[in-house]
C-alpha cells in the first residue's frame, strides 16, 4: 500500500539515529555533472568538426547556401514530433541531445567511416564506381543507422522513465534522424551549389534545385522513416518484461536490420533503371510512411484508452476528481483545459495544467506496466513521486479539468463508464470534486 504521512519526511539521517555505516559517496566520474559535461564536449568537438569538413567540401558560400535550404524542413519534421508525443510529452532536453547527437556526432561517425571504407574497397579492388555503389546500397546504410541508433540506446538506457513505449521510440528515433539529415543536406545542397558555380547552372535546370526537390520536397523524411524502425524495436522492448531477455535485445536489433535494409534500398535505387527512384518512392517509401503514420497514431489513441483505463482507480482513492479520468484520456479536453487556465490564470497556470496532464499520464502508465507485472523495483517509490507531484498541482488543475469535461462530455451514453463523468453519464455526480480528508490520501495500487 502506498501511504505517507501527512508532512514529507526529512531525506537525511535524523539528529541523534544511529546510522547503519559510513556514507559511500559517488565516485567523480559518476556524478552527473561530470557525465553531462563529457556528453557536451563530445558533441561540441564534433560539431566543429563536422562544420569545418563539410564547409571544407562545400565552400563557405556554398556551406551558408547548403545551411539556409536544410535548415526548412527542421521545423515541420520536429513539429511533427513533437505532436505525436502530445499524450506523454517527453523532455525538450531529450530532443535536444537527439538533434545534436543526429547533426554532430553520428554525421562525423558516417563522413569519416563511409569515406576510409569506400577508398579500402576502391583500393583493394581497382574499381572506383563499383566501390562507390557498394559504399552507397552496402556501407553508408550500416554505418549511418548505426549511428544514429546510438542515441536511441543511450536514452534508452540513461533515461528509461521517459522511454516507455512505442511512441517514445517513434520521437526519439527521428529527432535524431531529423538531425542527420539536416547535417547530410547542407553538404549535398552545398555541393550542388558549387557544381552550379562552375558549370553556369541556374533555375530550375540547376544541379541545386533538383537536388533541393529530390531532398527536401520529396524526400524529407526519408531519414526519418529509416531509424524509425529503429524507434519502434527499441519501443516494443521498453514494454517488455525485465525476465523476457531474448524479447529486449531481438527487437531492437530487429528493427535496426529492418531500418539498414530499407536504407540500402533506397540509396541503391538507381541502379534499378532510369525510373528506379520514383519506383522504390512509390512502391516502398509512400507506403510504408502511410502505415507507420496509421501505427503511431493508433498506438496514441491506445495511449488515452490506457488514461481512461487506470486512472479511475486514484479517483476512487481521492487523489483525482471523479472527471478527471474522462478529461484526461481526451486530447480535446486537454487542450480546453489548458486554455482554459491560460484565459482565467494565466500562463502559469496552464504551465500547471499541462504539467499535471503529463504526470497524470504517466502515472497511468506506471500502474498499466505494474498491473502487467512490468513495473520495475522502483514501482512505489515512483508512483508516490508522480502523486505528490500531481497534488501539488491540483489547485490549479483542477477547476480546469473540470470545465473541460463538461465541455467535452457526451450528450447521449454509448456504455456506463467505470467512474462518474459529466453529461449524459453525470446525472447526479457532485459538480465539485471531494477533497479527500488527509492531505494525502492512502492508496494501494492494486486495489480495483
Amino acid at each position: 500500500m502506498a501511504t505517507c504521512p501527512p508532512h514529507p519526511c526529512p531525506s537525511g539521517p535524523v539528529a541523534g539515529a544511529p546510522t547503519a555505516g559510513p556514507l559511500r559517496h559517488a565516485h567523480w566520474w559518476q556524478r552527473a555533472w561530470v557525465r553531462y559535461g563529457a556528453l557536451t564536449t563530445l558533441l561540441a568537438i564534433s560539431g566543429l568538426v563536422i562544420l569545418a569538413l563539410v564547409r571544407e567540401e562545400t565552400g563557405t558560400e556554398g556551406f551558408l547556401v547548403g545551411l539556409g535550404l536544410a535548415t526548412l524542413p527542421v521545423p515541420l519534421l520536429i513539429a511533427a514530433f513533437r505532436w505525436l508525443d502530445r499524450v506523454e510529452p517527453g523532455p525538450w532536453r531529450n530532443l535536444l541531445f537527439c538533434f545534436a547527437w543526429g547533426a554532430c556526432a553520428a554525421a562525423l561517425i558516417a563522413i569519416v567511416a563511409n569515406s576510409f571504407a569506400t577508398r579500402w574497397i576502391a583500393t583493394a579492388t581497382a574499381d572506383p564506381s563499383g566501390a562507390d555503389m557498394l559504399g552507397a546500397t552496402v556501407i553508408a546504410p550500416v554505418v549511418e543507422e548505426t549511428a544514429k541508433a546510438a542515441a536511441v540506446l543511450l536514452v534508452f538506457l540513461f533515461r528509461r522513465r521517459d522511454f516507455t513505449g512505442i511512441l517514445d521510440g517513434v520521437v526519439t528515433a527521428g529527432v535524431t534522424a531529423t538531425g542527420f539529415a539536416f547535417t547530410e543536406n547542407i553538404l549535398y545542397l552545398g555541393t550542388a551549389f558549387g557544381t552550379d558555380q562552375l558549370t553556369g547552372g541556374t533555375g530550375i535546370a540547376s544541379v541545386t534545385a533538383a537536388t533541393f526537390f529530390v531532398r527536401i520536397i520529396m524526400s524529407p523524411f526519408a531519414h526519418p522513416l529509416f531509424t524509425v524502425l529503429t524507434g519502434i524495436g527499441f519501443g516494443i522492448s521498453a514494454l517488455a518484461a525485465d525476465r523476457q531477455h531474448v524479447r529486449r535485445v531481438a527487437f531492437p536489433l530487429s528493427g535496426l536490420l529492418l531500418a539498414m535494409g530499407l536504407h540500402a534500398m533506397w540509396n541503391g535505387s538507381s541502379a534499378f533503371g532510369e525510373y528506379g527512384f520514383f519506383a522504390v518512392y512509390g512502391a516502398f517509401m509512400v507506403p510504408l510512411f502511410g502505415l507507420l503514420t496509421w501505427l503511431v497514431i493508433w498506438t496514441r489513441q491506445r495511449e488515452l484508452k490506457t488514461v481512461r483505463t487506470e486512472l479511475p482507480a486514484y479517483a476512487v482513492a481521492g487523489w483525482l476528481s471523479p472527471v478527471e479520468p474522462y478529461a484526461l484520456g481526451s486530447m480535446r479536453a486537454r487542450r480546453i483545459a489548458r486554455q482554459y487556465a491560460r484565459r482565467h490564470a494565466g500562463r502559469a497556470a496552464a504551465r500547471e495544467v499541462a504539467q499535471y496532464e503529463a504526470y497524470a499520464t504517466s502515472l497511468a502508465f506506471l500502474r498499466h506496466r505494474g498491473r502487467r507485472g512490468r513495473a520495475g523495483a522502483d514501482f512505489v517509490v515512483r508512483e508516490r513521486e508522480l502523486l505528490d507531484e500531481l497534488w501539488r498541482r491540483r489547485e490549479a488543475a483542477r477547476p480546469a479539468l473540470d470545465y473541460a469535461a463538461r465541455i467535452t462530455a457526451p450528450p447521449v451514453p454509448v456504455a456506463a463508464p467505470p467512474w462518474p463523468v459529466y453529461g449524459a453519464y453525470g446525472y447526479g455526480c457532485p459538480t465539485t470534486p471531494t477533497t479527500p480528508t488527509t492531505p494525502y490520501p492512502a492508496y494501494n495500487p492494486y486495489q480495483s
